[in-house]
């Protein structure tokens, strides 16, 4: 089994430091930040990180190639790799339409656009298993980064749709599914798989959900409720759909979002199921589910809990070992789950 946690560039860095700490401490493989747009840049963050831990993976999740160009892309990511001893891996996505479009940033060809920033992005990082065909057109002779890699930088897929998550398993390193709710995995499997059927290379496939975790369950949904608050809004609609939801339906919460618990009072049990909220007890019985289903890599996103550090250390002490047990009791291997 594989753990990851992932944070929102919303945290000051004092606040993800002590995150990051604490998520190494406990036994985490990987720790991922988000790059919302108009918050921390997550490229500064995942540096700073570097230079501050020692052993867990770094990761952004996810930058995307219409606000930042692929070669600047590429140029920050073999940099923090060179910092981070090689501990650097990078997430690469269309975006949110709805972010971009603070910014003025159209999102045209999201798929087209992504599929060649992917194949751009894997030439310049050191990768020999590119498909040529893919690259952009500007990718030349002269398309080279001018300084020593100290290894290839992994690149992820931060994906939800068929398509995305097939581009995945068949030209990436690994993919980031944002799993509303959690168990949409298992659809999500199947789409990864048939990319990876054109693969043969190492393939990292975490569970990507939400989770608000608390010794307290009202606290916890809080949380939980407060995050789906400001973000349901950008949730895709066919997405929200399996579970009888449109992205209307968080529009009186979201326009709450900064005001605490009275956004967090707009978001109901339909809205909520979309995460994982409760006790220790409540996040290894979904985990345990999510492995079933061929799951082995877990990887818990954000609120985590009323408090982050209070959150990690009972993922550290309680959750990772339990599942680690069970899971090992269980016994079963799932081909393509993860690596």
């Amino acid at each position: 089994m594989k753990f990851s946690v992932r944070v929102n560039n919303d945290l000051s860095f004092t606040e993800l430091l002590a995150v990051a700490v604490a998520a190494e401490r406990a036994g985490f493989d990987q720790i991922w930040v988000s790059n919302d747009l108009f918050l921390r840049s997550a490229a500064v963050l995942a540096g700073a990180l570097a230079a501050r831990t020692t052993r867990i993976g770094l990761g952004i999740a996810v930058m995307n190639p219409y606000s930042v160009h692929v070669s600047e892309l590429a140029m920050a990511a073999a940099t923090i790799q060179e910092i981070s001893g090689g501990r650097f891996l990078l997430g690469l996505g269309a975006g949110s339409e709805q972010f971009l479009g603070w910014a003025g940033i159209a999102r045209a060809q999201p798929l087209a656009t992504t599929t060649s920033a992917l194949a751009g992005l894997r030439a310049l990082l050191g990768h020999d298993d590119v498909d040529r065909a893919l690259l952009p057109g500007w990718f030349g002779a002269q398309s080279v980064l001018r300084f020593p890699q100290f290894r290839p930088v992994p690149v992820y897929i931060g994906a939800m749709g068929r398509k995305m998550l097939e581009l995945a398993g068949r030209h990436a390193d690994g993919v980031l599914p944002l799993l509303y709710p959690p168990e949409r995995y298992a659809m999500a499997r199947q789409h990864v798989l048939a990319g990876l059927a054109y693969s043969d290379r190492e393939f990292d496939f975490p569970a990507c959900f939400w989770v608000s975790l608390s010794d307290d369950p009202a606290t916890a949904r809080t949380a939980l409720a407060e995050k789906l608050a400001y973000y349901g809004p950008s949730i895709s609609a066919s997405m929200l759909a399996t579970v009888g939801l449109q992205p209307q339906d968080f529009a009186p919460a979201a326009r709450l979002a900064h005001g605490g618990h009275a956004a967090a009072d707009l978001i109901d049990d339909r809205m909520l199921s979309l995460g994982v909220a409760g006790d220790a007890g409540d996040v290894v019985a979904r985990c345990l589910a999510l492995h079933r289903l061929g799951a082995h890599h877990m990887s818990f996103g954000p609120p985590l809990g009323p408090d982050p550090l209070v959150s990690i250390r009972l993922l550290g002490d309680e959750v990772l070992p339990a599942v680690r047990e069970l899971t090992g009791r269980q016994g079963v291997t799932h081909a393509g789950g993860g690596t």
